[in-house]
């Protein structure tokens, strides 16, 4: 049986410096990080980016741990609203094209083959047809890009998203050709809150596409992240699926609204996450 892979995000550890927070995963035993591209911890617009993740590509190899690289920083390119703009938006979408980009850009010096992204909601005066054009014709554009600098795309699913489940990500696939740059990111909790099929189920039918799994904790019908325990996810199964597939990426936990408790979150989750794979090796 394949051996997975833990990670934690950066986005759940915003009160640590980046490099205090590589130092407790490594501490505490995990094999990567989901890194947000954030002003509190690697700055898309600063001036000098490329010192600054070729710092961080050191701190990387000397801890051991392997690299995501996320986009889902909330103020990143507009201070007044969150996670604006999109590649669904009127004005902006050249910025976050610019953005992603960017993070390729970063994850190539890295030394990470997986940025992760997301479709962001429908502004309330675009139409569903003319919102939907433009994220396909922003993925179109953006995958070549990709392609050149080794990376792959891996699209997540967001409840209260334009794409926020697993068939609005195979329409896309679909209309994208099934480019081999364009892959999935599946949020085991968004599985819990939204998909109608168990979260197992999402895993296999993934596949092969899967490129990168977030997990953590979640209800039902509730879009809120929640510490292992605490929902109704049953991630004895999940792990078991995602051994099934023989998934190799990284399953990174991603509790963005706990950076307050991550000093006690960081080593209880991955205690859960072993805990649980231990009850599959067991089955």
């Amino acid at each position: 049986m394949s051996r997975l892979r833990f990670a934690y995000g950066t986005n759940g550890l915003s009160d640590h410096r980046l490099g205090d927070a590589l130092a407790l995963l490594a501490h505490h035993g995990y094999d990567g990080v989901a890194l947000t591209l954030d002003h509190q911890h690697l700055d898309p617009s600063a001036t000098d980016l490329p010192a600054r993740a070729d710092a961080v590509r050191r701190d990387l190899e000397r801890h051991g741990l392997s690299v995501v690289v996320e986009t889902g920083g909330r103020f990143v390119l507009d201070p007044m609203r969150k996670h604006e703009p999109t590649l669904l938006s009127d004005d902006g979408r050249d910025r976050r094209l610019a953005l992603l980009r960017t993070a390729v850009q970063v994850a190539a010096d890295l030394g990470s083959d997986v940025v992760h992204l997301w479709s962001g909601r429908r502004p309330d005066d675009v139409s569903p047809v003319v919102a939907w054009d433009r994220l396909v014709a922003g993925c179109a554009e953006l995958l070549p890009f990709a392609a050149r600098h080794g990376v792959r795309f891996a699209f997540e699913p967001e409840p209260g998203m334009l794409v926020d489940r697993l068939a609005g990500w195979e329409r896309l696939r679909e209309a994208l050709g099934r480019h081999p740059a364009f892959g999935l990111t599946l949020d085991l909790g968004h599985c819990v809150c939204l998909e109608d099929d168990p979260v197992a189920d999402c895993v296999r039918r993934a596949g092969t596409d899967l490129l990168h799994v977030q997990v953590e904790d979640m209800r039902r019908g509730v879009h809120e992240h929640l510490p292992f325990g605490e929902g109704e996810l049953d991630l004895p199964a999940a792990l078991a699926a995602l051994h099934e597939i023989d998934f190799a990426g990284l399953v990174s936990v991603e509790l963005p609204r706990h950076g307050h408790t991550a000093h006690t979150l960081v080593p209880d989750s991955l205690s859960a996450l072993h805990a649980a794979d231990r009850e599959v090796v067991l089955r």
